[in-house]
C-alpha cells in the first residue's frame, strides 16, 4: 500500500528531497504520492521520510486512510489535551 498526501498540505517543499523512492511530486492543489512508485521506505528506512519531516499533523495517510504523523506527533500534546487547554484559553 502506498501513502497519499490530502488536502492541507502546504507545499512547503520538505518531503520532496526526502524520498528515496522519489514518489512524491509537486501538483495543485498540493502535492501527490505516486502510488506505484511509493515504497513506504521499506528496505530504505525505519520511519516514512514523508511524515518524518512533514510539519502539518494529519496530511499523510497510509494505505487504511490512517494518519501517519498524526495530530500531536509534532507536539507530542495528545488531540484530546490540546482541545482541552483550548477550551480554557477560550473561557477566559
Amino acid at each position: 500500500m502506498a501513502y497519499r498526501i490530502i488536502e492541507g498540505c502546504v507545499n512547503c517543499w520538505a518531503c520532496l528531497p526526502l524520498c528515496p523512492s522519489e514518489a512524491i511530486r509537486e501538483a495543485l492543489p498540493h502535492f501527490a504520492i505516486d502510488a506505484r512508485a511509493c515504497t513506504e521506505c521499506e528496505g530504505d528506512f525505519a520511519d516514512p521520510q514523508c511524515a518524518s519531516i512533514c510539519p502539518i499533523e494529519g496530511v499523510i495517510l497510509d494505505g487504511l486512510g490512517v494518519p501517519v504523523n498524526p495530530p500531536g506527533s509534532l507536539t507530542g500534546i495528545p488531540p484530546d489535551r490540546w482541545a482541552e487547554i483550548r477550551t480554557q484559553i477560550q473561557a477566559r
